[in-house]
């Protein structure tokens, strides 16, 4: 009976070494992570017409993935090994601007919250989110588009860029960080007029 049993399980054990249920997950998951934070405890009041709405932004096809486009001298595009972001750049893009406006006291809402009653929305394209061989570099660049009351518009680009010393996940991970915070706090000190 014992040897029966050892007949009938070692096939699924060998079966389950050949199984894969998707691709394995990347040594490196990166996220962006705000400088500025909105402090527990911290209160925000006011009307759903008067917060600012944060949409995410639209991107070029290369960043609508979740990995990280490299851009070599010549100009095509490839993606860096080993890593990826957590989320599309445009998903934690829009969390970091929210969080990085809302820390200086602007009452931030997404769409759904504010019932399409705002008068103020904050969107735009995120332009470059990514790095460049040569030279080595990140670059985050934002065109901003914000829509205000009385149908008027104002657009703005902002753009950051960081020296790598080497491309790889953890380098480029920390340098798009950073110049994504750069991008945030100058486009929350430009909301804050």
């Amino acid at each position: 009976m014992k040897a029966l049993s050892l007949l009938v399980l070692a096939p699924a054990a060998m079966l389950s070494a050949c199984i894969s249920f998707g691709p394995d997950a990347p040594p490196f998951l990166l996220t962006l992570t705000p400088d500025q934070t909105v402090q527990a405890g911290t209160v925000m009041a006011g009307s759903q017409a008067s917060a600012l709405v944060v949409t995410e932004p639209s991107t070029p096809q290369k960043l609508s993935v979740t990995r990280i486009p490299v851009t070599s001298a010549s100009g095509t595009i490839s993606y860096l090994k080993d890593g990826s972001w957590a989320d599309t750049p445009a998903s934690l893009f829009t969390s970091l601007l929210s969080e990085t406006i809302a820390a200086r006291g602007r009452l931030v809402l997404d769409e759904a919250e504010s019932g399409g009653k705002s008068q103020d929305y904050l969107t735009g394209e995120l332009v470059d989110f990514g790095v460049y061989e040569a030279p080595s570099r990140a670059v985050v660049t934002f065109d901003a588009v914000r829509r205000l009351p009385q149908g008027r518009v104002e657009t703005r680009r902002f753009t950051a860029t960081r020296p790598l010393t080497s491309i790889d996940p953890a380098n480029a991970g920390a340098s798009l960080n950073s110049a994504a915070n750069e991008v945030a706090q100058a486009v929350a000190a430009w909301v804050a007029g």
